[in-house]
């Protein structure tokens, strides 16, 4: 969680540079597009303390109302701001096109534009370098897709997407300022709009999807449940694991159930014992998972 917390504040210190100077930029030469490139930023950076919100508030300790911790969190804060990314930054975006688009400005001088397009690309460019070493620590052998769609750390790819996006529009934002200004066309400023837009719309709607399948209660991967098994079944007091249930309560906290057929010739304190032996067993193997419920079942007939 350290490391993701070194993403978030690379990626509010650049934001909040590139927001105050987007702004400054888009005033003076009357552009929307770097007025809608300013506000993917004021976005951006309020997403990056949302994320940090989230995590100090997940930190918390169990009480009588969570008894579980408030792990979950990060997970609600997670998919609000996928939703402000496409409510404020994607309609925003929008917004400024059409109107730009119906009623095109009249060209200024652009060099401020690309001093600023410059200094974005290699603020934001400084933080998708930090957020993809980081992401590549935890991503392993997995391809990038799949690995964002297994983490169960949404502020660590989250970063990743704001980052990618924010380069990405930067880049469309400059080549359309560019051809705007060759070709004379003011409509090609709020054409840029629209892309960045279109962008911020995509990235919400991919970030909304996993942060809303972590809330909701994902559990542990198929190939983690099968070797749980494995683990639990060798134990010589267990005839055969029935059902498994998990949840992630937080990035770092799996809470565990399983339901088991003990042997028939075990009393109580051989059974006590066993649940004690296998939860140590799976601890030390998974120390992710913190909360283990075993409970003994009859064999299905």
């Amino acid at each position: 969680m350290a490391a993701n917390n070194k993403t978030i504040y690379t990626a509010l210190a650049a934001n909040l540079l590139i927001a105050v100077i987007k702004f400054i930029s888009g005033a003076a030469t009357n552009s929307s597009a770097m007025i809608s490139e300013g506000v993917h930023s004021v976005v951006d950076t309020t997403n990056q303390f949302l994320l940090l919100f989230g995590i100090r508030r997940s930190k918390r300790s169990p009480d009588e109302r969570r008894p579980f911790g408030y792990g979950k969190e990060v997970y609600f804060w997670s998919f609000i701001v996928s939703i402000l990314i496409f409510g404020v930054g994607g309609c925003i975006s929008f917004y400024q096109g059409v109107i730009h688009i119906k009623h095109p400005p009249v060209l200024e001088d652009p060099t401020w534009n690309y001093i600023v397009l410059a200094c974005s690309l290699l603020f934001e460019g400084t933080s998708l370098v930090v957020a993809i070493r980081e992401f590549d620590k935890v991503r392993g052998e997995q391809s990038w897709w799949k690995a964002i769609h297994r983490s169960k750390d949404p502020a660590s790819f989250i970063v990743l997407f704001e980052d990618s996006a924010a380069v990405t529009g930067l880049i469309v934002v400059a080549i359309m300022v560019y051809l705007g200004h060759h070709y004379n066309n003011p409509y090609l400023d709020g054409a840029a709009s629209l892309i960045v837009g279109i962008i911020l719309s995509i990235v919400s709607v991919l970030l909304a999807r996993e942060s809303h399948s972590l809330l909701m209660g994902e559990g542990i991967a198929p190939a983690t449940q099968q070797h749980i098994r494995s683990i639990v079944e060798k134990d010589p007091a267990i005839v055969k694991v029935q059902h498994q249930f998990s949840t992630y309560q937080s990035p770092e906290e799996v809470m565990l159930l399983l339901l088991v057929t003990f042997r028939d010739d075990l009393d109580t304190e051989d059974i006590n014992e066993a649940i004690t032996r296998i939860r140590k067993m799976i601890r030390e193997v998974y120390p992710l998972i913190h909360f283990i419920i075993i409970q003994p079942e009859k064999a299905d007939r």
